[in-house]
């Protein structure tokens, strides 16, 4: 079980060598652009992650083609073998490859093939806590083809904590390696995550599984929440270069590694990343911290209420878009 972190005399938490790092700039950053990044785009970032000592690069879903058209979104919502082996050739690093499965959206039995026939390493079931029974087959699937599994129990700021305890004790007996809090509305205040980074380690590190967090930045607090995560014991964190992600966008991978002071990653590829990609990016694609997605944290909704007003004839007229969200409260 991860340690309690202690604050060191000069002022920053303390090494933790048992901390992992999972970026998900593709994959989240896919929400923008419905996942129609470039090849030269996912190599830059897997190149980026590789040499700054990266654990984790999740590069998309593996989602249904009979739920999603392949016509409408680009290869990285389904992750073929085929274009994963175009831009990252078998992956002769320590860099492993992440894919996650949205519950209920994914033909997984047929889709992810057994571990010896893929370039994937890990599979990261998502579920809403109404979805852990089919989460819970997702898991076993994966693993007994070989892979490293992880679990996304997403919305947990509007899931009473009797079901997210029902949940983490199901989850402590299925072979996940890691549970992760999601802040999918970018909602929870640095005490919620304190609280549940604790509950979570109650239920999961017993058996020996370790507990992540999945930050929003929807009211500025992506990068805090991620550091109160860590303070508190998880050891599984989630960033995105310049925090590119839908709407207010994610935990600023940049930031996460200067923060954490530790040998074992390196920053400067992923500035040099941030410089030669996603600035340029950041000029085509629209990311970041908005006013509308800051209403809906502070309602605790789902943010896609903001998603829709900010593709409306008038993105700017936040007044109206708060009177809206109050008045349907």
């Amino acid at each position: 079980m991860p340690k309690q972190v202690q604050i060191g005399v000069d002022g920053w938490v303390g090494y933790r060598p048992d901390i992992k790092i999972l970026d998900c700039s593709v994959r989240d950053g896919g929400l923008v652009n419905d996942h129609a990044f470039s090849d030269d785009l996912v190599r830059a970032v897997y190149e980026a992650d590789r040499d700054a000592g990266v654990d984790y690069m999740e590069v998309g879903y593996k989602a249904s083609r009979k739920i999603f058209s392949p016509s409408e979104n680009g290869p990285w919502k389904f992750c073929g073998e085929d274009d994963l082996r175009r831009v990252l050739g078998e992956n002769p690093s320590n860099l492993k490859i992440s894919v996650m499965a949205d519950a209920e959206r994914t033909d997984y039995h047929e889709d992810i093939l057994p571990k010896e026939k893929s370039v994937i390493d890990v599979v990261r079931v998502a579920c809403y806590i109404n979805q852990i029974p089919v989460a819970m087959d997702m898991v076993k699937d994966a693993n007994d083809k070989g892979y490293e599994t992880m679990l996304q129990l997403m919305a947990v700021s509007v899931v009473p904590e009797s079901e997210i305890k029902a949940a983490l004790e199901i989850a402590a007996r299925c072979p996940v390696q890691a549970v992760y809090i999601v802040d999918s509305f970018g909602s929870l205040y640095s005490e919620q995550v304190r609280d549940l980074t604790k509950m979570y380690l109650e239920f999961l590190a017993p058996a020996g599984k370790e507990v992540g967090f999945h930050g929003h930045n929807n009211r500025q607090l992506g990068f805090a929440n991620t550091v109160e995560a860590v303070i508190a014991g998880a050891n599984r964190l989630d960033a995105t270069i310049s925090g590119i992600g839908r709407g207010a966008g994610n935990c600023q991978l940049e930031l996460l590694i200067g923060f954490l002071h530790n040998p074992k990653f390196r920053q400067r590829p992923i500035l040099q990343c941030c410089r030669d990609v996603f600035v340029p990016l950041s000029k085509e694609m629209d990311w970041g911290y908005s006013i509308p997605y800051a209403i809906t944290a502070q309602l605790n909704q789902h943010p896609r209420a903001a998603i829709k007003f900010s593709a409306g004839k008038t993105p700017q007229d936040y007044v109206a878009f708060y009177d809206q969200m109050i008045e349907e409260e």
